[in-house]
């Protein structure tokens, strides 16, 4: 079955390597793309990657425009096969004096509006240009990608994946996402060992719901696996796992909980349980009937005394007699539990069981919340930190290794370098992130 956009759905609009995740919430939704405004209404109802042409809408001092879907994606030109015919053999003699362009701002504009697709308007500035014949096959393809970066008319909307938007979150800000990159995301995922069995303990405290989202992902469907993911605010942050809108059945399998509120609910069950099983609780219940005994035999002879003394309070009396010591108590009604207390009890009884791994992505220093976690893993399980800091890490390493309650401990770092790929100029980015933060990594000992 296709899979279609419908109102409340999140998307990814591409263009080109451009991305942005957007919510299609109702047929009014729009979009921004550097200066261009885009109507999305068009696409309810299209599968997802299906490629769109933009069409420009006649509204004065505005770039809007609206969506018409192609029929296949070949319809787009290829502008390198269309303008480059011939090249020169170096670009020595080349000077950027800015004079090259013949046409001038205001007929480029007018050719934006006259032209009917944006690779007429590419074309006509190759033809005004008296630099390009002269650049060599490299140079020329520079060119046309830049000028179809500005005046490229296709968009693609796509559904959103764990890898795309680590993508968008770490472009925008790498800090709303605690510093996580998508290679870091996979080693995080790679060391804890989520997969469709056992209990998970994770604490984030502000990623947009990317580190859930990611251990749900691995989770699956169909699964008989639990994600506790502890936070530290009242609510958790919840875009990505919204975006990735997983099937109902795989959601339930995610308890999003405070970190506080929950401990404090779990050791209080315990101190009950414990009262109860060395009979405190039992011993305080008889007690107290014993004390209201005679408290309600006093108060059943004063009702008596006081119908005797007024014949008109007979009724009274057979009533009184008939109730019986709980029917006078006051009944309290109980307070519906709202959904926080559900979800505290569902993972408090989660974590009676004990987990299968320890995940702890935090912006404060992890090793006093390490410390209040610890006790509710197996033996034999991997523990995972993670921060933008080396020397946060090597503080939790040197207390561990005093503490000797996890074993094999290694701290690491990831440096991801991309590569541009093409014919014959093959080389590493001129420009990219530096270090993704370090891993801290161990397993407990039973």
């Amino acid at each position: 079955m296709v899979e279609t956009i419908k109102v409340g759905d999140y998307v990814i609009v591409q263009r080109q390597k451009y991305t942005k995740l957007l919510k299609f919430t109702n047929l009014n939704t729009t979009v921004n793309l550097g200066k261009d405004l885009i109507e999305l209404r068009l696409a309810e109802n299209h599968p997802y990657r299906t490629t769109f042409h933009l069409v420009p809408k006649q509204e004065r001092g505005k770039r809007v425009y609206t969506l018409d879907a192609l029929s296949t994606p070949s319809e787009i030109r290829n502008l390198k096969e269309l303008l480059i015919k011939e090249s020169g053999r170096d670009n020595r003699n080349i000077v950027d004096d800015r004079q090259s362009q013949s046409l001038s701002t205001e007929e480029i504009l007018k050719l934006r509006e006259e032209c009917e697709s944006s690779s007429e308007v590419i074309g006509k500035l190759v033809e005004n240009s008296k630099s390009f014949a002269t650049k060599t096959e490299y140079s020329q393809e520079k060119y046309l990608k830049r000028k179809e970066k500005k005046y490229f008319e296709y968009v693609t909307l796509r559904r959103p994946t764990i890898r795309l938007m680590a993508d968008i979150y770490w472009r925008l800000d790498p800090e709303k996402v605690l510093g996580v990159r998508f290679d870091t995301l996979s080693q995080l995922i790679s060391y804890s060992g989520v997969c469709s069995v056992g209990n998970y303990l994770l604490y984030e405290s502000g990623t947009n719901g990317l580190l859930p989202a990611a251990m749900l992902n691995s989770i699956g469907t169909g699964s008989t696996a639990k994600l506790v993911h502890l936070h530290p605010g009242n609510v958790a942050q919840k875009q990505a796992l919204l975006a990735m809108d997983f099937p109902v059945e795989q959601q339930q399998r995610c308890l999003s909980v405070n970190l506080y509120s929950v401990l404090r609910h779990f050791y209080q069950d315990q101190d009950k349980a414990v009262n109860a099983s060395d009979g405190t609780t039992d011993g305080t219940v008889k007690e107290a009937e014993e004390t209201a005994a005679p408290i309600v035999a006093q108060q059943e002879e004063e009702d008596e005394n006081a119908v005797t003394n007024n014949g008109t309070a007979k009724r009274k009396h057979e009533t009184i007699e008939d109730e019986t010591p709980e029917a006078k108590q006051p009944k309290l009604e109980e307070k519906p539990k709202q959904s926080w207390e559900l979800e505290n009890e569902a993972a408090a009884g989660i974590m009676r069981e004990k987990f299968d791994s320890l995940v702890i992505v935090a912006k404060e220093h992890p090793y006093s919340i390490l410390k209040a976690l610890l006790p509710f893993l197996k033996p034999s399980r991997p523990v995972v930190l993670f921060s933008t800091t080396r020397e946060i890490l090597t503080e939790c390493y040197v207390d561990l290794k005093a503490d000797s309650s996890v074993t094999y401990l290694r701290i690491t770092s990831n440096w991801l370098r991309q590569y541009q790929i093409l014919p014959n100029r093959t080389h590493p980015d001129v420009t990219m992130s530096g270090s993704s933060g370090y891993l801290l990594t161990g397993y407990t000992i039973g």
